[in-house]
């Protein structure tokens, strides 16, 4: 028996000696492979599961071909595409190129844009665009949730898809993993396609579970669309309710309740193409069928508001290329010229978004960042106290947000130029996710988020450099637990 256990560790060893070299030779960012490495060596068995679960790198799949991209957006989309007197702001020509060369999007003009801050608002919003309806309804969620707000959004949606209009859904398979199949099961059977992203099954599971669909889109008509962070859930209207210490006939009873901020955009205009397209493409991903039909891409030209309000609608993924959203990011941080404010629940920067942070607020750029005083992960907020120290030693102004749990994830900088939708300041949406932001160029937007991140101030702490003399035990555990940042 004893040569048994020395053959199942011989095994063992070589198992994980080749995937510290498949870690390797993947060419990843230094502090991910040496966090990857620290798993493998300091967590038995545990190490090699989680790496088969969540640090296989599928950014080189081939998921969709290029040939079908092409036709997803030469074919289709750009030949509708044609706007007459497109004039681009000067001072942003790099990034908007930047955006057009590495991720075909394109810049519209001709747009109008509501803010949403709180769930009420955009969910009443929203519900009316679906009530309006006549061609067809395209959503693409994180969470759609079987709760009050979810079924009132399903029986809308099934109530058109019965007069006729056509009705799409895509939900994240991980990110509706509480959600009785049921759920979908009826609005299939009222006569919606509807299709899970990338599903996880048993016995099948795979490291595809680390790479998730986190945008939170929507098109209605190819004339209106959303573009935010607000998942389908009640939690986004009433807050997110957890346990308390009260008691009730013996029981404990639900008694606090988490005020949930965010914020959405409705976009009527041009910038609906950008959405459309992005939507498209993942229909291809979960369905293999090619949109290309002109009725889903209205002429622009017979559009009848016009503005110069500018708009590219920016996507990233684990399987382009490029980082594109949090090169977007790096490129207005080292531009700027005046401030940059930030908003994100979750702070776990990559190096070349923290780099580019720094380095605006050393050289006088007035940075500032906005992060939840309580985060709903208590292991990410311990990971990102040490990054957040960082920031404050080179100048960044760091307010802890007090008025609830802030799921914003928005960018302002130099009254010029603003983005907004599901892209966090991390690892995980940088380079794991399916993402997708608005990057708005024009004045009075950037104004009127500027306006959104004032009233946040009003509601948060500011964190001065006290803050950051922690007792040396717990610098030691914020430290050891930033080592494993990449990785959540």
């Amino acid at each position: 028996m004893i040569y048994v256990h020395w053959l199942i560790l011989t095994v063992y060893v070589l198992a994980v000696v080749a995937t510290m070299v498949t870690v390797l030779i993947d060419n990843r960012q230094p502090a991910k492979t040496m966090a990857w490495i620290l798993v493998l060596v300091f967590l038995p068995i545990v190490g090699i599961v989680l790496y088969f679960f969540f640090g296989q790198n599928t950014r080189k799949e081939k998921l969709i071909s290029q040939q079908s991209l092409d036709q997803l957006t030469k074919r289709s989309m750009l030949e509708f595409a044609e706007q007459k007197n497109l004039k681009l702001p000067d001072e942003y020509g790099s990034l908007i190129k930047l955006f057009v060369n590495q991720n075909w999007a394109l810049p519209f003009k001709d747009n109008r844009v509501d803010i949403y801050t709180e769930g009420y608002q955009f969910f009443h919003a929203l519900l009316r665009e679906i009530a309006r309806a006549k061609s067809h309804i395209h959503l693409d969620t994180y969470i759609f949730n079987d709760d009050s707000l979810g079924c009132l959004i399903a029986d809308a949606l099934i109530a058109k898809s019965q007069s006729g209009v056509e009705v799409r859904v895509i939900y994240d398979d991980v990110g509706c993993w509480d959600v009785d199949k049921s759920f979908f099961e009826r609005m299939r059977d009222a006569g919606i396609e509807v299709h899970s992203f990338m599903p996880v099954k048993f016995p099948a599971f795979t490291s595809k579970v680390n790479y998730r669909n986190h945008r939170k889109l929507c098109v209605i008509d190819g004339k209106v669309g959303f573009v935010g962070g607000m998942n389908i859930a009640t939690r986004y209207v009433r807050g997110k309710v957890r346990k308390g210490s009260r008691k009730r006939g013996g029981k404990e009873v639900n008694t606090v309740v988490t005020p949930w901020r965010d914020t959405h955009l409705r976009i009527h205009g041009g910038a609906v193409y950008g959405i459309q397209k992005a939507f498209l493409v993942d229909w291809y991903f979960v369905d293999r069928t090619l949109i290309t039909n002109r009725r889903y891409y209205p002429d622009l030209n017979r559009n009848d508001l016009k503005s110069d309000c500018i708009i590219q609608i920016v996507t990233s993924s684990p399987i382009a290329q490029w980082p594109d959203i949090m090169q977007g990011y790096v490129r207005i941080l080292l531009e700027a010229k005046k401030y940059v404010y930030m908003e994100t629940p979750y702070f776990l920067p990559t190096e070349p978004v923290l780099f580019a942070m720094r380095t605006a607020a050393l050289a006088g750029v007035d940075v500032r960042l906005m992060i939840p005083y309580k985060t709903d992960a208590k292991f990410v907020e311990w990971a990102s106290r040490s990054f957040v120290n960082e920031t404050l030693e080179a100048g960044v102004k760091v307010y802890l947000y007090q008025g609830g749990f802030n799921h914003s994830k928005l960018l302002v900088s130099d009254d010029s130029l603003c983005s907004c939708g599901s892209a966090n300041v991390d690892f995980r949406s940088f380079e794991n996710n399916f993402e997708g932001n608005a990057f708005i160029y024009d004045h009075d937007m950037a104004l009127r988020m500027k306006a959104v991140f004032m009233n946040d101030v009003a509601q948060s702490v500011l964190m001065d450099d006290s803050d950051s003399d922690s007792p040396l035990l717990k610098r030691l555990w914020e430290g050891l637990v930033r080592l494993l940042a990449p990785l959540l």
